[in-house]
């Protein structure tokens, strides 16, 4: 079907406008006749009535509205099921997406990196946490299911690879690229890759209908910054300090170069189980996942070079699903390592995802990899814990560029008594 698209679209510079037609055309066609897909429509996951994206909230009235009317929703297709790998075709059970608004993303599995089956997990004969278990077995699996949002491509022409030299010493893409954890380069690519995945297309797309639909999406542009208030303006000054180190550039999405180097994959400590201070009192106190979304996390086996294995539990990986490449922890006090590699938290792979672009945010609830955040001001509230999380683990003198302007005062992190301001800001982008 032919959608209007009329959201923040205008037609891109030097682009034919008929390109961006067909684009449109595209986008919003479920049938793509004779490449023999499932019916669905890019438009289906990312909704013209709400953004362009998909939230919770209109997955469960599109659910009610397909069970009150009868009629099929190509939403909800089995590959989109929580038992999906139990039954297959046959699967029925919609929750992650119905409850956290989460499309499956199927991963193959680096060499060194392999699923702890939950069943096999046991301390002296009992079923136990299988990051803990003093027993266990790994599946013969040689992919895993991760479970992310769909994010608006409002803007998304501008979040892809950052001009800049390489700041990330891996690929692919160690400049940025498209999707959640940058692993495509292209809008064509990316297109491509929901053709065949989400839309199951049984032929590969045409070059026309990659290069029509990255056109398209090159068109819809979020609202520029309109004139700010006295609260509003006071904001753009916190998230100029604690915020644009990361989010900067024409896609609010590139990390900045001076006066330090930030890397551009991060993980934001939302993926479950999220981390828990065991001191008392605890220095920051970021909310335990809900039930919903902490069904999402396995425990991986790592395994090092010299055979050494760790575990490490998850409910995304982030690019150590593309790369393998995870620290069996900090160097020795003297620098050594016994398990290489080894370093800093921040510098391997493990959780690591591209920076999302905030063009459009306020318009685009929920928020975050897994639709973790209900509200801005809830994003606010846990990177004032982020930045507690970090505080606590990264003292000086080595502070992170994340928490200083000038090497040594800790003067970035947004504060509760900036809270209502930033989140005025917010609400403007």
């Amino acid at each position: 079907m032919a959608g209007a698209g009329a959201f923040g679209c205008s037609s891109s510079a030097g682009v034919d406008p008929a390109t961006i037609q067909r684009g449109n055309d595209v986008f919003h066609d479920g049938v793509l006749a004779g490449f023999g897909g499932n019916g669905r429509a890019c438009s289906d996951c990312h909704m013209d009535s709400d953004s362009f994206q998909l939230s919770p909230a209109d997955v469960e009235a599109r659910f009610q509205q397909m069970s009150a009317s009868g009629t099929d929703d190509p939403l909800f297709r089995p590959i989109d099921a929580d038992d999906y790998v139990a039954n297959g075709g046959s699967a029925s059970d919609y929750s992650n997406l119905r409850q956290n608004g989460l499309i499956r993303i199927r991963m193959p599995l680096p060499a060194n990196i392999k699923v702890v089956d939950p069943t096999s997990c046991m301390t002296d004969g009992v079923p136990a946490d299988c990051q803990t278990a003093t027993t266990y077995s790994v599946s013969p699996a040689t992919f895993t299911d991760v479970w992310r949002a769909v994010p608006s491509v409002l803007d998304v022409s501008l979040t892809g690879a950052a001009p800049q030299s390489s700041m990330w010493p891996r690929g692919p893409n160690p400049q940025g690229g498209y999707q959640l954890d940058a692993r495509v380069d292209t809008l064509q690519e990316q297109a491509r890759g929901a053709f065949l995945s989400h839309g199951e297309l049984a032929t590969e797309p045409t070059t026309q209908m990659k290069d029509d639909v990255a056109a398209y999406e090159t068109s819809l542009l979020a609202d520029p910054e309109p004139p700010l208030s006295d609260l509003e303006t006071a904001g753009k000054a916190v998230f100029q300090r604690a915020c644009s180190q990361c989010h900067n550039g024409p896609g609010m999405n590139t990390p900045t170069t001076q006066p330090q180097k930030i890397l551009r994959f991060s993980d934001d400590l939302n993926a479950c189980p999220r981390p828990v201070d065991t001191e008392s009192p605890a220095r920051w106190n970021l909310p335990p996942c809900p039930p919903a979304l902490a069904r999402n996390q396995q425990t991986y086996e790592v395994s090092f070079d010299d055979g050494f294995t760790i575990r490490k539990t998850s409910s995304d990986p982030g690019r150590a699903l593309l790369s393998g490449y995870v620290f069996s922890g900090e160097p020795e006090a003297d620098g050594s390592c016994l398990h290489s590699p080894c370093g800093l938290r921040q510098n391997d792979d493990w959780q690591k995802l591209d920076m999302p672009g905030l063009h459009g945010i306020s318009k685009t609830a929920p928020y975050f990899h897994n639709n973790s955040a209900a509200t801005l001001e809830d994003v606010v509230i846990h990177y004032e814990e982020f930045f507690k999380n970090v505080s606590a683990l990264d003292p000086p003198p080595d502070l992170p560029p994340v928490l200083t302007t000038d090497n040594v005062n800790r003067d970035r992190p947004n504060v509760p008594s900036e809270r209502a301001a930033l989140v005025a800001y917010l609400m403007t982008l």
